[in-house]
């Protein structure tokens, strides 16, 4: 049996708890004995989320033997951490065999100097923060989570589910953790690194209405002609005028756009329709599938096949 214990302090973002909570309870359901979950904070006294929300906890984490998991959520009680509970991790964290993280929880790790020497990531708001106070971490601010050994972080809230779910997987296989997605609707387990913003998200809105224009035209068009020249021709600007003044108002070239949204398009044909390898790399832009599987293999660590037969819910049509 794996004992999973996660710390709780006030100011704690409620969903970093429940979320990976009801992932590792759904593994216990599903194969008795697996998990033993508990929660424990500092003194054994209640403790108020940052939503309002008071938990109980289990047990006191100075009465709180190592466990095999260690999960430290994140949420406002992360900025400025009880020297107690940070102290506690320091001695603590080494010895437990997975040590993880979800959101802003990965300041406490660093504060604990548990992430030294280590690539790491957390919520994409704290990323610079988290560089800035602990320049002996790598810090990778795109993927939703990160593993580097025994110590796996992840970026906020649903994150944190993903992770669990990985982890659950490693433990009791895919099918396990496959069943657990499904019961708690999660629409299938994101690799880790995925962006954790899509395209839309990640990218800002640009002020200027041609530029706006061209950002709905790429997201509507992904196996067009998107080339600058193109692009900038639409916004009724120069090609070098245009790819500045794309990269000052949206944050990022008119090149890396087009490739996320010509990514998250094919993602998910592979995940919604029976179309294939082929067919989908041509309707993305692509122009070949041995292009869409370089571009996949680069962003996501998987070939276009791969990433079918793993993350398409059972539900979905096969040939």
């Amino acid at each position: 049996m794996r004992t999973v214990l996660v710390v709780l302090f006030d100011g704690v973002q409620s969903l970093d708890v429940t979320g990976p909570l009801e992932v590792f309870q759904g593994g216990e359901l599903h194969a008795p004995g697996s998990y033993r979950i508990r929660t424990a904070s500092l003194d054994g006294a209640a403790v108020r989320t940052s939503s309002g929300l008071t938990v109980v906890p289990d047990q006191a984490l100075t009465a709180s033997a190592t466990p095999h998991t260690l999960l430290v959520p994140g949420g406002q009680g992360t900025r400025d951490p009880a020297p107690d509970i940070v102290a506690w991790l320091r001695e603590h964290g080494p010895r437990a065999e997975r040590l993880v993280s979800v959101c802003t929880g990965a300041i406490l790790l660093a504060e604990a100097g548990l992430l030294d020497g280590r690539r790491a990531t957390t919520h994409w708001a704290y990323c610079d923060k988290l560089a800035r106070d602990h320049p002996s971490v790598e810090v990778d601010p795109d993927p939703i989570y990160v593993r580097d050994g025994h110590v796996a972080t992840s970026a906020g809230v649903t994150a944190g589910i993903d992770l669990a779910l990985a982890l659950v997987e490693e433990d009791l296989g895919r099918e396990v953790a496959l069943d657990i997605a499904r019961h708690l609707v999660v629409f299938l387990r994101r690799p880790g690194n995925q962006a954790q913003f899509s395209a839309q998200l990640a990218a800002q809105t640009a002020r200027r209405e041609p530029l706006r224009e061209v950002q709905q035209w790429i997201t509507e068009h992904p196996g067009g002609d998107l080339s600058v020249e193109t692009l900038a021709a639409r916004a009724r600007l120069s090609p070098r005028h245009f790819a500045r003044a794309f990269q000052a108002e949206t944050g990022m070239t008119p090149g890396r756009y087009v490739d996320r949204v010509r990514l998250e398009h094919a993602r998910r044909l592979l995940e919604d329709t029976s179309d294939g390898v082929e067919e989908i790399s041509g309707a993305c832009g692509y122009g070949t599938p041995e292009a869409m599987r370089r571009a996949f293999v680069k962003a996501l660590g998987t070939a276009p096949a791969e990433y079918r037969r793993r993350f398409r819910p059972a539900s979905a049509p096969t040939h």
